[in-house]
């Protein structure tokens, strides 16, 4: 695919990104845990030849049990299920670096390739938040610069046991009787900082080689980590100047390190709420809108700024006394987005609520498709993206409307494509196969 073509992903949660969208007489409030609704989803991606489709995960219960349906599958056994019912589309899946094993997380993701024929990939995450950390016999959460230190290592243990078998390992020689060349597996004997592991991997390598690289963190640890790491980048951002600015950063931060920048694609997040005219797009927001339950979202938001939530008022803006960004240990670049969208735009905690009720501070629009189309294009031509992690609002209806009348629309902009030409996720993004550093080092030998 030509480097010029958007990439879209479609980010999928239970009933819809929006908090409110189980409430709507549409939606299947028990959808978040019947196999059947993703597979569907997942189907409705692939008719629209979209890139992936992505799963966000925590392994905590998240937010208040009330607000909406909180309990979720867990994911990389949700993208198995969904690869034997379809046959492009990638499938990506957050796992933590803080609360996994390298062995079992490489050997799940080796899995989940195998299965699918090569279309998996691996959101990164480091998790933040003390109750995550108490489900792990933690009393708090790690320092944020301690995760990423972690996960840098947790990253280089994982590759390095995908390559522990090299691609010609299995011979299969019935006639020999050799099935598995002995002196083509390999043990990694990694010891370090954080971990200990001697490999090799119970799993041969991966068809991709590595499951595509992905990554979701926008703060100044998380940049670097990306810029090292990431094949994707999951990314949130309000203004298309701030995506300019990320963009821009974040590619500028690859080439330092001798990246080729096109090898990492950025992807901000979009809640396209789609109507047939704008008017009937903003009727739908503001029904969506009238759905949430405000006093839910506020004691979330004092918890994540760690204040009391006696402190915040519905109907006056924030107060002037919030935590800064170097106080929080947990997920400082969202902090930064939402107390930035409220002071500039000079919001009441009411109005914020609402903006946040469909994406967490992911970029929302409500429009008819040409408009979301233009907005799409417009980022895109302009350097601010290389295409989009799409959130629908409501699901399925919003998958569906933006795969029926928004793709047609870029792909006769000429911006996205027609037809898939490539079959593992790998292909879907223009990226190589990655060569196994085991060879790479033993030809550095011989050549020396």
């Amino acid at each position: 695919m030509s480097p010029k073509h958007l990439h879209l992903n479609a980010f999928l949660m239970s009933t819809g990104h929006h908090e409110a969208s189980w409430r709507l007489p549409e939606s299947d409030p028990y959808a978040n845990t019947k196999i059947d609704h993703y597979v569907a989803l997942a189907r409705i991606a692939e008719r629209g030849k979209l890139d992936s489709i992505f799963f966000a995960d925590s392994p905590v219960l998240y937010g208040d049990t009330g607000r909406r349906p909180a309990g979720t599958l867990e994911p990389t056994v949700l993208l198995t299920a969904i690869a034997v019912q379809t046959s492009r589309i990638g499938l990506i899946a957050t796992a933590s670096t803080s609360y996994n094993s390298p062995f079992n997380l490489a050997r799940r993701f080796a899995s989940v390739d195998w299965v699918s024929g090569g279309r998996v990939g691996w959101n990164i995450v480091t998790t933040a938040g003390a109750d995550a950390a108490r489900n792990f016999g933690l009393d708090d959460v790690p320092d944020h610069r301690l995760r990423y230190e972690k996960a840098a290592e947790f990253v280089d243990v994982a590759t390095k046991l995908w390559d522990s078998w090299r691609d010609d390992a299995v011979l299969a020689d019935k006639a020999s009787g050799i099935h598995t060349d002995p002196d083509r597996v390999r043990g990694i004997d990694h010891e370090g900082r954080f971990f200990k592991v001697a490999g090799p991997l119970n799993v041969p390598r991966p068809p991709q080689g590595y499951p595509v690289l992905v990554q979701a963190g926008s703060s100044e640890d998380g940049k670097d980590f990306a810029a090292r790491y990431a094949e994707a980048v999951f990314t949130a951002q309000q203004t298309i100047e701030d995506g300019l600015a990320f963009y821009t950063d974040l590619k500028g931060r690859a080439i330092a390190l001798g990246r080729d920048p096109e090898t990492i694609k950025i992807l901000p997040g979009i809640v396209p709420v789609i109507g047939d005219t704008e008017e009937h797009a903003r009727e739908l927001d503001a029904e969506l809108e009238r759905l949430i339950s405000p006093e839910y979202a506020k004691r979330q938001l004092a918890r994540t700024w760690g204040i009391p939530v006696e402190d915040l008022d519905l109907d006056s803006e924030l107060p002037d006394d919030l935590p800064t960004e170097d106080e929080i240990q947990g997920a400082k670049s969202r902090f930064t987005l939402i107390v930035n969208l409220a002071r500039r735009e000079r919001l009441t905690l009411r109005q914020l609520i609402a903006r946040l009720g469909g994406g967490r501070g992911h970029h929302t629009f409500a429009g008819t498709a040409d408009q979301v189309a233009d907005t799409i294009e417009e980022w895109f031509t302009r350097g601010a993206a290389d295409g989009f992690n799409i959130m629908p609002a409501v699901l399925p209806s919003g998958l569906e409307r933006f795969v029926d009348e928004v793709v047609p629309i870029l792909q006769r902009r000429g911006l996205f494509r027609t037809e898939y030409t490539e079959t593992t996720l790998r292909g879907h993004y223009g990226l190589r196969r990655p060569a196994n550093q085991f060879d790479e080092a033993a030809a550095l030998v011989v050549a020396g």
